[in-house]
């Protein structure tokens, strides 16, 4: 075996040695191998050497080299990643780019102009999107991730599956400098760029507007806060709020357990258990005139708990959300509308500008539009 060893070329032991380190997993999909710099030093060899060993690996689909990034474990299981010659060519060439979407959901309400924002920056740009949804779940996000990474993507804009705690990946696209921006919300702790609402002061101006209408027992219905920094912001702008009023805020005629919303729920159950606790709710505190939901899809909890209860809306009760399917004055429930296509667009091209080792970060913060809708009204004081 050692004769054998000594007469194989430098470059295919390389390789081989290479190989048996991703078969072994102690490169796993998406991590970057060592540079052809790093492997003339662990061997001994020239820099050419290192790289026809890296060629070869490229060439048996085992890794994605990227120029001027290094060289990453592509997911050799997925024949979409078996790029031809020709293919992996045109990807190494930089003729076309491609960033990579990770995104938890998107509907009607959220996302999909998210993503008509980000299409009409890639035909700007002559690029290409492709998305990976994740549902909130953290697995799936870190798969989604070293998937796309595998397939070689110049860039990720990555809507995360959490917003107070960020996956080992993320933190690897840090340490990597790879280029990538969140939306929607941002990862405390770690220097990322994001582009976003500024939802302490979209919350604020929908809180002000409801005090403009006479209330005053305002009730808060979200998810865990935890969940996301988003939340936790318009918390934030409530509060100021309710300070400028000089009004005391009472966090008893607060919600912040509606789960049957989140993206990896899919219990029919859970709605149902939704309505169920907030018609208590309003039982137990029947001074509260405004609910302000966090999101579209709690405000339509609210108009079912409210029927059940023989509420009419807004007469009895105001409501007010983040988001909806109509975005004209006069529509069915009063909300914050989210430049949803403008994030987008400059989530995209954020991206795009990001080029080299020093990348500035950036938190765009984007303004939402007061849409008054059928849903609130003046405090009925009869």
């Amino acid at each position: 075996m050692a004769n054998d060893s000594a007469s194989k070329p430098m470059y295919e032991m390389i390789f081989q040695t290479l190989r048996e380190r991703i078969t072994r997993n102690e490169y796993k999909i998406g991590e970057r191998v060592p540079s052809e710099k790093e492997l003339c030093s662990e061997f001994g060899v020239s820099r050419i050497t290192s790289k026809k060993a890296l060629r070869m690996l490229a060439e048996e689909h085992l890794i994605i080299r990227q120029p001027g990034r290094g060289s990453f474990v592509a997911d050799s299981n997925s024949a979409s990643l078996k790029l031809s010659d020709n293919q992996q060519a045109i990807r190494t060439s930089g003729k076309k780019r491609i960033i990579g979407l990770v995104i938890t959901n998107f509907s009607d309400m959220y996302g999909t102009e998210l993503i008509y924002g980000m299409e009409e920056a890639s035909r700007e740009n002559d690029c290409f999107l492709v998305v990976r949804r994740t549902f909130g779940i953290p697995e799936l996000e870190t798969q989604a991730i070293q998937q796309l990474l595998g397939l070689g993507v110049d860039g990720l804009i990555i809507f995360p599956a959490q917003g107070e705690y960020f996956s080992a990946e993320i933190l690897k696209l840090v340490i990597q400098k790879f280029p990538f921006v969140t939306i929607d919300r941002y990862l405390k702790g770690i220097p990322a760029s994001s582009v976003s609402t500024d939802n302490v002061q979209a919350a604020k101006e929908a809180a002000n507007y409801l005090f403009e209408l006479g209330h005053q027992h305002i009730g808060f219905l979200a998810p865990p806060p935890a969940n996301t920094t988003a939340i936790e912001e318009r918390i934030d702008g409530i509060i100021e709020a309710h300070a400028e009023h000089n009004i005391l805020v009472n966090r008893e005629l607060w919600m912040e357990t509606i789960t049957s919303t989140m993206p990896n729920v899919f219990d029919p159950q859970a709605r149902i258990e939704d309505v169920n606790k907030l018609v208590e709710h309003l039982r137990k505190y029947p001074h509260i005139t405004a609910l302000f939901a966090a999101e579209y899809n709690i405000a339509l909890l609210v108009e079912e708990a409210a029927g059940k209860l023989g509420l009419r809306i807004p007469e009895e009760l105001s409501v007010i959300c983040f988001d909806g399917p109509e975005s004209h004055e006069g529509c069915r429930i009063t909300h914050m509308r989210q430049n949803q296509f403008e994030i987008g667009k400059q989530a995209f091209e954020n991206v795009l500008h990001m080029q080299g080792d020093e990348q500035p970060i950036t938190r765009i913060l984007l303004q939402a539009k007061l849409i008054k809708g059928k849903s609130a009204s003046a405090v009925n004081k009869d």
